[in-house]
């Protein structure tokens, strides 16, 4: 008990330990991880108080006040509605105990410290964060010129001379129509929702 209030005074209890896979079921994160919608876990950093549970669908955060409370938060932070960035990896000095790894999901910042032995494994996970919010970047470009092209095609229509009234609204119609139909064709295209296929690439459990 006076071990885990020092550790709690110290800090210590905040530095994380990443779990191996075939411990995942022994963390109170699997609870929520939704098997039944092929949701998989990929990675998982556990400290004394929380646990950051990366699945291909989301960031599950189960969020402890300190490490002598049995009091937990769970929190659920989907990649589709939170965009990834500012991912920050910083490695350990001589004397430090613990490396960091920083990033922005959505508005909510994240600051994780990590045991320094577990650097190798650590990169894995950056390198896969940093991929993910390249894509987020990338998704946007191509929404933003399907947004641009459709701008565009409305205002040479407005431009166009067309005899009858009638024609132009009719011809208005059509665009907006295939305009909907298209940017969310687009949209739905270039928002992703599962990024297993990334951490597939870069995790090396």
């Amino acid at each position: 008990m006076f071990k885990r209030i020092a550790a709690d005074a110290l800090g210590l209890s905040d530095i994380g330990k990443i779990i191996d896979p075939q411990d995942y079921d022994k963390t109170e994160a699997d609870d929520y991880v939704m098997h039944e919608d092929n949701e998989k876990i990929y990675f998982l950093i556990k400290t004394k108080a929380d646990e950051y549970c990366f699945t291909n669908l989301a960031l599950i955060h189960v969020d402890g006040e300190k490490a002598i409370s049995s009091k937990r938060t769970l929190r659920r932070y989907s990649y589709y509605e939170n965009e990834i960035s500012d991912v920050i990896l910083e490695t350990a000095g001589k004397i430090d105990l613990d490396i960091e790894i920083k990033f922005k999901l959505g508005s909510q910042i994240f600051d994780i410290d990590v045991q320094k032995d577990q650097i190798e494994k650590l990169k894995d996970l950056y390198k896969a964060l940093i991929r993910i919010s390249e894509i987020y970047k990338e998704n946007k470009k191509y929404v933003g010129l399907a947004d641009a092209s459709l701008e565009k095609a409305v205002s040479i229509l407005h431009s166009a001379r067309l005899g009858e009234k009638t024609e132009l609204e009719k011809e208005f119609q059509k665009l907006t129509d295939f305009g909907f139909a298209w940017t969310t064709s687009v949209r739905e295209q270039y928002q992703t929702k599962d990024f297993g296929k990334v951490f597939e690439k870069y995790i090396n459990n």
